[in-house]
């Protein structure tokens, strides 16, 4: 019998679809990874499985302890999910100019939410998550922008899946970076098994940190921390693609409306990339991988969908 023991077991495996619109107003063909078809519907059920389990495994995680959190939303949901199966107690930190859908979700799950000021970003969130843990017994901060389970995930998983269900046929892989997570991992095992692949981090316009610029408040949720994450290997990319709000907002919208695929606005982001990646020569009639992170439901009270 196919029976998951618990939601833990039903993380990953997500297919691939090509995004038509994109392919052929690129000219490339421009295939997404459906990771809001994970549990929770983003990419970080992923890392939010892999953190705790290998937390467990090494005994740092117990029964009774408490784990803490900075998050800007879809790792706290994937934590909760995971905490709410296994039994253990969750703290958040988040700023709050994430979307309330974000915040609702967190307390369903039974996280306790503690939201930081947004002018501070991800700075902000982490340094009161520092705060909480010096105040709480027997607590762990699982540190996704820190933690090597976060990268290793994506090598074991994420880069395989993709590998086989393009028959190892890709010319570009296109990825956001929020912890650097996703890129890191995946970017290291299709750099070893596809010849010539071309990786491109992508970033917002406006706070373009991986290109040097100073960090500024933004509004693509999931990406664009502040700062360089300590797992990201710069390395593994050739170039960083930076996206302005306005186009990764119109490009999740037109996902939405001509794909039937209700995204984020990290998607949009991505898919945007992967549109200007596919337009230059050298990319035309080729294969674009990239992510599609997570579910458009959880902007539904943002202005993605205000229209």
């Amino acid at each position: 019998m196919k029976i998951a023991n618990n939601i833990t077991e039903l993380v990953g495996n997500t297919p691939l679809v090509r995004i038509n619109t994109a392919s052929e107003l690129s000219g490339a063909n421009i295939v997404g990874k459906c990771e809001f078809m994970n549990p929770t519907s983003s990419v970080k059920d992923r890392i939010g499985m892999n953190m705790i389990r290998r937390g467990i495994e090494s005994g740092v995680i117990k029964d009774d302890t408490t784990i803490i959190e900075p998050t800007s939303g879809n790792t706290g949901i994937a934590l909760a999910a995971n905490c709410a199966a296994l039994g253990l107690k969750l703290i958040l930190t988040m700023p709050d100019s994430m979307s309330i859908e974000r915040r609702n979700l967190l307390k369903a799950l039974g996280a306790e939410l503690v939201l930081t000021p947004a002018a501070k970003g991800m700075k902000g969130s982490i340094a009161k998550a520092e705060e909480l843990k010096a105040l709480t017994h027997n607590s762990i901060i699982l540190q996704q922008f820190q933690n090597p389970t976060n990268p290793e995930i994506h090598t074991l998983t994420t880069a395989r899946e993709i590998l086989a269900d393009t028959d190892g046929e890709l010319d570009a892989f296109v990825a956001g970076v929020g912890t650097g997570g996703t890129i890191t991992g995946t970017s290291k095992v299709l750099k070893e098994e596809v010849q010539n692949i071309a990786i491109f981090a992508v970033e917002p316009e406006a706070s373009a940190i991986l290109s040097g610029e100073a960090p500024s408040p933004h509004k693509i949720q999931g990406i664009g921390a502040g700062f360089v994450p300590d797992i990201l290997d710069t390395s593994v990319y050739g170039e960083v693609i930076k996206v302005s709000n306005e186009d990764a907002l119109e490009t999740a919208r037109m996902l939405a409306k001509k794909e039937g695929l209700l995204v984020g606005i990290s998607s949009g982001a991505n898919v945007y990339a992967a549109m200007q990646v596919g337009k230059r020569p050298e990319f035309q009639g080729k294969t674009i991988v990239t992510i599609l992170c997570d579910t458009g439901e959880r902007y539904l009270s943002t202005e993605l969908f205000s229209e």
